[in-house]
Formats: structure tokens, C-alpha cells, sequence
């Protein structure tokens, strides 16, 4: 019997003629069975120290408490944050369920589409919630998206801003949250999609429809076009959470259409179900966003619709002092960096507010009025001696001259 018919494999001790292979090391062998036995357990030990490091990372909170941490930085809105905070809930659970158990059950990813007038704060919920989950988040402007071919940029570019900002982990990266902005911006633009070549409207929608179901994309890592040279990164998006969110001007028109169909008649709506005509969009339903131009299918790929209630003067009043990081709060501490004691008026306060409502400015205008009035002081007070700055009613007036005010507004 020769040499070579006498080697063995030094783990499981069969004979070379019974292996298809048989690999040699320093003094001992392994045979090609032991080596798929082996790869079995290290993949096994892989996915089980992801799903580890996933629930050590992840900070998931139940919905009471979401809501409660959404309460300290987001004012009002109680319906969306209800309805963000039982959806992220879902989504995560879903990322950290035994896979050992209920293996016929598959939990459905819980995407979110929201609807509200800019400056209600739509970006502002979903960066909070991103926060307290530890998880990577970006957003995306859905009005630069053009289906593959055309100058614009390509759907999969969204998932490259997500791994640049999980510092190109795929696997972080895999189970993080994007933020569609603008996602009423690619609306279908006619009701019959076959006169003209609609590239950055109903096909932008077809090519996002993978994306937000769940499919593993090829993603150039630096963003751009695609090109054969390039290499690619391959990301699963299944576990991705999608937010879309969108201004959707003029759907109010449609609710208001769907709900008067039947103003007279034995149908018609009892005095009791009365319509709130300052708020349409809390009647707003899935057939409301196809009336304005989502295709059925992506609106399927969206099933948590939630919609942001219009601000009135009250809301804005909190939003200027209550929240964590209200815009008050930053220039109190703004000022207090250069030792300067900032204080100001509630009838100040309530003229800023006051100004916002009149000229339609939103959360966002706030911020506006509060630099037209303090740039001046910040401005001098670093430089000088005075280490205390009240702003009246009367200061604030001054600071806001008919000129600014108009300018607030062109801008707006």
C-alpha cells in the first residue's frame, strides 16, 4: 500500500479514497466534508454575532416611550407621532424576532409615507426618532431622481448616502432609515402614462418600487452614474425603513371633492359629522394620494399613512420656548457663550409669533424673525461690555421694519 493511499483526515479519520478531497497542512490533513462542516459553523457563529451586536447597538424603546422622547423635541402632533412610533416599533421588532421561532410567519416591513405642509415639522420626527435608535439616517430629495438613463440622478443613489453615512457598513447601514423628501414631486404627471415618456415622475415611482419592498441592489459607493468599470456594493434593502414625506399641495382639493360627493340627499353627512374645512388633511386616505398622481403600487409599498397638522398660533408660541432645543433656548445659550444674560418679553414672543401667522412663515419663519431681530445684537454685544440683553415688544418691532418683513416673506 502506497504512502499517499494511507493519508487519513486528521479530524473525522476517513481514509483519502473515501474523501473527493483532501487537503494537506503543516503535519496534519482536512478533508472536504470537515471543510463545509466548518464553513456551517463559522457562518453560524457570523449571523449570530450580528444579531447580537444589532439588539447590543439598537436602542429600541416601546411606543409609549418613543412618543415620550418624540414629546420633547416635536410639539403637537400627537396623531403622527402615535403612528411613526408604533410603526418604527413594528419595524424593529421585526429586525430582532427569533428566527428559531414562527418561521412561517414573515413580518411585513412597515414603511411610512407622511403627509403635511412644509415647515410642519415632517423631516424634524424623522430625524428624532433616527437619534434615539442609534441607527444611520439620511435624506434624499426625491426631485433630482430620473429613471436609469436620463441626467438626474439614479434611484440607487439613495441607499449610497445611507452607507456614507454608516461609514460604508453595509450590514449598519442595512437596518437604518431614509428619509424621501419631496416624495408628492414625482407624481404621475397625466392620467395616461403613454403620451409622453414620463422620466422623473411615474418612472422614478416603478424604479423606487424594489427599493422600498425589499431587494438586494448593486450601489455605487461613491454615488454617480453607473459605469462597467465601477465597482459596486451589494445592499439588501429589506430591512431598511423608508419615510416618505411630501407637502402634496392641492390634495386638500381632492379630500374636500371625495368628502362633498354627497351634499344632498338621503346620503348626506349629518350635522354631527361636520368637516373641519382648517384641517383637511386629517381626512386624508390612501385613494386621495392615487387621485394626486402615486401609482397603486407604491402606495402599497407605503402602508402607514399619516398626515401633520397645519400650525396655528398656539403651537408656534410652544415651539419658540418648550421643546429641547427650542430656538429660544439656542440663543440663550448662544448669548451665555459670550457671558451675556439673553432674556425676552412674553409680549415680544407673542409679536414674533404674531408676524409668523401673518405672513404665513411657518416653524421655519421663526427662526427667520428671531436673526432679524437679535443679528444686530450679536453682532455688537461680543465686542462690548454690556453682559445683559432684554428684547421688549417695542425692540422687536423696531428690528422688523415693513422692508425685512416682505423680504421674510419673498423668501419663504
Amino acid at each position: 500500500m502506497s504512502k499517499e493511499e494511507n493519508l487519513e483526515c486528521s479530524f473525522c479519520g476517513r481514509k483519502k479514497a473515501e474523501t473527493d478531497l483532501l487537503i494537506a497542512g503543516m503535519d496534519a490533513h482536512i478533508c472536504d466534508k470537515c471543510i463545509e462542516q466548518a464553513h456551517g459553523i463559522v457562518q453560524e457563529e457570523v449571523s449570530e454575532a450580528i444579531a447580537s451586536s444589532l439588539s447590543e447597538d439598537l436602542t429600541l424603546k416601546k411606543p409609549k416611550e418613543i412618543k415620550g422622547f418624540l414629546d420633547q423635541y416635536i410639539i403637537g402632533q400627537d396623531e403622527t407621532k402615535r403612528a411613526m412610533a408604533v410603526a418604527v416599533y413594528n419595524h424593529y421588532k421585526r429586525l430582532l424576532q427569533d428566527k428559531d421561532e414562527d418561521d412561517d410567519v414573515e413580518i411585513e416591513k412597515s414603511n411610512i409615507v407622511l403627509v403635511g405642509d412644509t415647515g410642519t415639522g415632517k423631516t424634524l420626527v424623522a430625524k428624532t426618532i433616527a437619534r434615539m435608535l442609534n441607527v444611520p439616517f439620511s435624506i434624499v430629495d426625491a426631485t433630482v431622481l430620473t429613471q436609469a438613463g436620463y441626467v438626474g440622478e439614479d434611484v440607487e443613489s439613495i441607499l449610497s448616502r445611507l452607507l456614507q453615512t454608516a461609514d460604508y457598513d453595509v450590514e449598519k447601514a442595512q437596518r437604518g432609515i431614509v428619509f424621501i423628501d419631496e416624495i408628492d414631486k414625482i407624481a404621475r404627471k397625466g392620467d395616461n402614462p403613454s403620451i409622453t415618456r414620463d422620466v422623473s415622475g411615474e418612472g422614478v415611482q416603478q424604479a423606487l418600487l424594489k427599493l422600498l419592498e425589499g431587494s438586494v441592489v448593486n450601489v455605487a459607493p461613491k454615488g454617480g452614474r453607473k459605469h462597467p468599470d465601477q465597482k459596486f456594493i451589494e445592499v439588501d434593502t429589506k430591512d431598511i425603513l423608508f419615510i416618505a414625506g411630501g407637502a402634496f399641495s392641492g390634495i386638500d382639493r381632492i379630500i374636500s371633492k371625495r368628502l362633498n360627493r354627497q351634499a344632498v340627499g338621503f346620503g348626506a353627512s349629518l350635522e354631527e359629522d361636520k368637516i373641519q374645512e382648517d384641517n383637511l388633511l386629517q381626512y386624508i386616505t390612501p385613494l386621495d394620494l392615487k387621485s394626486f398622481g402615486l401609482i397603486p403600487e407604491i402606495i402599497g409599498r407605503l402602508p402607514v399613512l399619516s398626515y401633520m397638522n397645519p400650525l396655528d398660533a398656539k403651537t408656534l408660541r410652544a415651539i419658540l420656548t418648550e421643546p429641547k432645543n427650542s430656538i429660544i433656548k439656542q440663543y440663550e445659550k448662544l448669548f451665555k457663550m459670550d457671558d451675556v444674560a439673553f432674556t425676552i418679553d412674553e409680549d415680544a414672543l407673542d409679536y414674533i409669533v404674531e408676524k409668523a401667522v401673518e405672513y404665513k412663515l411657518g416653524a421655519r419663519g421663526l427662526r427667520s424673525l428671531c436673526e432679524a431681530i437679535f443679528t444686530e445684537a450679536m453682532f455688537d454685544l461680543p465686542s462690548s461690555d454690556d453682559k445683559e440683553f432684554n428684547v421688549t415688544k417695542d425692540y422687536a418691532a423696531a428690528k422688523l421694519s415693513n422692508s425685512t418683513l416682505k423680504k421674510l416673506r419673498a423668501a419663504s
